[in-house]
């Protein structure tokens, strides 16, 4: 006869109410394991599938998802001069929030180098990738645009040809692919009215210098479209990814570049150790404090549990004490009740985050080496949390039992 077990059944809805309790609880601290890691993936996500060898940026900038990088578009014809580089495309990426069909719509807009990035790289469920220059996007599931559907944003309409899953930016926000191009017109996108402003004073700018009075066609031209002033760039780009040749030397390669002053290098290892060192590691911190406190707070309430059904049975612990029961084995029936305690509440928290964690609103990856770390807190939690009541056990006089 198992005693923990008998002492168990004698305080079936304490010990069930207490194992719901230390289950949630450890559901909790496997969750935000698992939200930790999933900030990792979705935050990488990009990265990793795009594939490139080098990260082009901004010079004296850390690259488009830490901060704000611009360089022109025109520097993927330098890199592509450059021995060793096999290819160069532009990288353009930016978030908007529109209103659609009733219901707030966030995403990540992400410009492909069209004609040479058609998306045949993006995992799609279903449709196709884009088949032309203009007016086709591609968009994540998480976004709940059906196929065919379209969406008007800034002064265009586009079509959805192609529904990919788990393609999300780091925030979460599920990803939108474009032509580079019509990722350009929307991020720059102005109202027409400030359109006209804009020219209006361009215009009368001109007015007042001595060559807008000099050479009056100058006039026509400075109220004209933006990209017929010669003086003006057309839209800058976030990033240059750079593809390297099979062979090829990347670290000499890298310092070829990086000897261009206008622009800063990484490697994409390091575009990733920047992007986690920077948005991603106070989420970890604060994350790991959550933890912490929630395997406190676990133990805590196993502790006074295991203590509370202790002093319920002072008298029958006196009584095995009385007929030369060792103390062995009255350890032992409270530190078996500790770890069934702990691991029927361990086992209930991974049952239950099988169905929770999926409907959680960010990704939650559960890796089996997060499970053995949590298996082997349990066993800790167990053990510490028993030792308060061995210490009253071991307190308890036989002579208790005759008062």
């Amino acid at each position: 006869m198992n005693l923990a077990t008998k002492d168990i059944g004698h305080n079936l809805g304490r010990f069930a109410l207490t194992v719901v309790g230390i289950g949630l609880l450890l559901m909790l601290v496997m969750g935000m394991g698992g939200i930790y890691r999933g900030l990792i993936a979705e935050a990488t996500l990009l990265i990793d599938t795009i594939g490139a060898d080098l990260w082009v940026v901004q010079g004296s900038t850390r690259g488009p998802f830490a901060e704000i990088s611009r360089v022109p578009a025109n520097l993927e014809d330098r890199i592509r001069a450059v021995p060793g580089v096999a290819g160069a495309r532009r990288f353009v990426s930016h978030t908007v929030q529109r209103e659609h069909h009733g219901r707030s719509l966030r995403m990540v807009v992400q410009g492909l180098a069209w004609p040479e990035d058609h998306g045949e790289w993006i995992p799609l469920v279903v449709g196709r990738a884009l088949g032309q220059a203009h007016y086709e996007m591609i968009a994540d599931r998480s976004l709940r645009l059906p196929l065919g559907e379209q969406i008007e944003l800034g002064k265009d309409v586009y079509e959805i040809v192609g529904i990919t899953k788990g393609m999300v930016g780091s925030g979460g926000d599920g990803l939108a692919f474009f032509t580079v191009s019509d990722a350009q017109a929307i991020q720059f996108n102005v109202p027409g009215e400030a359109t006209r402003l804009e020219r209006a004073a361009r215009r009368s700018r001109a007015e007042g210098q001595d060559i807008g009075q000099v050479q009056p066609l100058l006039l026509e031209r400075a109220d004209g479209p933006t990209r017929g002033l010669p003086v003006l760039a057309p839209p800058q780009v976030s990033a240059v990814l750079v593809t390297l040749q099979p062979g090829a030397d990347a670290a000499k390669i890298a310092a070829t570049l990086a000897g261009w002053p206008d622009i800063t290098v990484y490697t994409t290892q390091q575009q990733i150790d920047l992007l986690l060192s920077g948005m991603v590691d106070k989420s970890r911190r604060q994350i790991g404090l959550f933890r912490v406190l929630l395997v406190i707070i676990s133990t805590i309430i196993m502790a006074l549990t295991i203590y509370t059904l202790t002093l319920d049975k002072v008298h029958d612990i006196a009584l095995l004490k009385l007929i030369g029961a060792r103390n062995t084995v009255i350890v032992g029936l409270i530190l078996q009740e500790a770890l069934i305690i702990g691991t029927l509440g361990y086992g209930l928290a991974w049952w239950l985050g099988q169905f929770a964690f999926p409907k959680f609103p960010r990704l939650v990856v559960i890796e089996t080496s997060d499970l053995l770390w949590l298996a082997g807190i349990v066993l800790g939690i167990s053990v510490l949390a028993s030792l308060l009541g061995i210490w009253e056990a071991m307190r308890v006089e036989p002579n208790k039992v005759l008062s």
